[in-house]
């Protein structure tokens, strides 16, 4: 199936839209809690074109990658280093190539910025605040217009440190793949085919069990192998539109962002033989990663897309994109039990464990300021 421009404009917008506490005994209703969060949540403006964002235990700081946006106004690619107490920014990286998904790599001061557009990552020395090297993934392809484009965008990162490995999901509707670089030489180890036949946003790591999870918008989950280097699963699941994971190091579940936009479901009819929807999606699904049954399905705000497991204290929190919320929720009897307003769009997540603080990076909407810097936002979990 050839790539029309609506295509590329739908998975351009998909690719880059991607300590312990005990828990309490009673949790406060999420409307009280909501009420009582609201004095927890700082948020500055940061620069144009924010994606993800990673702390940093070693350095105590926030990374935030900043594509600069697109058009004559765009300003510079780079990564962000903020304060994480004022997220005020202490030093900006400057980047070749725009930055979307981040992974880091805190034992070994790396950052991985996923060149998105470029098909490409880009390792940031954070320790010394400077690129240190590009991993070309894929070089270009000429379509049958004779222009010259890349056949695969980029989207989420995971790394394994200690067997040196970085994954990066490659996804296109002509088959989406999961490149493998080793992060020593930076060089591209392997390019591993089978994701699907349409966009794969989701990717999570299980470095004990030797797999990896990656989710695509056929509605599967489908686990490589690191070892083999091969699909050795594929499941079809009730999410239409599974997007981020996050994975349950303790158990065997994944939990699994199900954002049910129109957006994605009209390209999802336009690109996908025979697509039919049946769910409207909103919520998170939590399977069995070893059978891809369904544990539970858990009703979030509108657009949920980024997830992250606090394992040790029991909370899963969910960026819920087009509510412009946070939700928080007991990760065993997945109840709600705290919400933030952090509008316009909240995009993905990054934790402070030590010290219980979540980072939020915000994206802007059609009705914020044209050319307005995006937001960083803080949020004390312990109020």
């Amino acid at each position: 199936m050839s790539t029309s421009p609506l295509f590329r404009s739908a998975a351009l917008a998909l690719a880059v839209s991607l300590a312990v506490i005990a828990p309490a005994a009673s949790a406060a209703s999420p409307a009280a809690s909501a009420a009582a969060a609201t004095a927890n949540v700082q948020r500055q403006p940061i620069a144009k074109g924010l994606y993800e964002l990673a702390y940093s235990a070693t350095q105590n700081a926030v990374f935030v990658a900043s594509s600069g946006g697109f058009g004559d106004a765009a300003g510079p690619a780079q990564v962000l280093r903020l304060d994480p107490a004022t997220l005020a920014v202490q030093q900006r990286i400057p980047l070749e190539r725009k930055g979307f998904g981040v992974v880091l790599d805190d034992a070994n001061n790396r950052l991985y910025v996923g060149n998105t557009v470029d098909t490409s990552v880009t390792v940031v020395d954070i320790a010394q605040n400077h690129v240190v090297g590009t991993v070309q993934l894929m070089e270009k392809v000429t379509g049958k217009d004779g222009k010259s484009h890349y056949s695969h965008d980029l989207r989420e990162l995971v790394v394994d440190a200690p067997n040196n490995r970085l994954y990066v999901t490659g996804h296109s509707q002509e088959g989406s793949v999961l490149f493998v670089v080793d992060t020593q030489s930076l060089t591209l180890l392997d390019t591993i085919p089978g994701l699907g036949n349409a966009k794969a946003p989701g990717l999570a790591l299980d470095a004990a069990g030797k797999r990896v999870y990656t989710s695509n918008l056929l509605g599967e989950v489908v686990t490589v192998g690191t070892d083999s280097g091969k699909v050795e699963q594929r499941f079809k699941v009730s999410a239409e539109q599974p997007m981020n994971i996050a994975l349950d190091p303790a158990g065997s579940r994944l939990f699994v962002t199900d954002q049910g936009l129109e957006m994605i479901r009209k390209y999802q009819g336009n690109s996908i033989e025979g697509f039919v929807s049946r769910h409207p999606g909103k919520r998170v699904l939590v399977l069995d990663r070893g059978t891809g049954s369904e544990l539970a399905s858990i009703p979030t705000d509108a657009g949920p897309l980024g997830i992250l497991l606090d394992a040790p204290r029991k909370r899963l929190y969910v960026t819920n994109r087009e509510a412009g919320s946070v939700t928080a929720y007991d990760s065993d009897s997945y109840q709600q039990v705290a919400s933030w307003s952090v509008p316009t769009h909240p995009n993905s997540l990054a934790l402070d464990a030590k010290n219980n603080v979540l980072y939020v990076s915000i994206k802007n909407g059609e009705a914020d300021p044209k050319g307005a810097e995006e937001s960083v936002a803080r949020i004390d979990l312990n109020g």
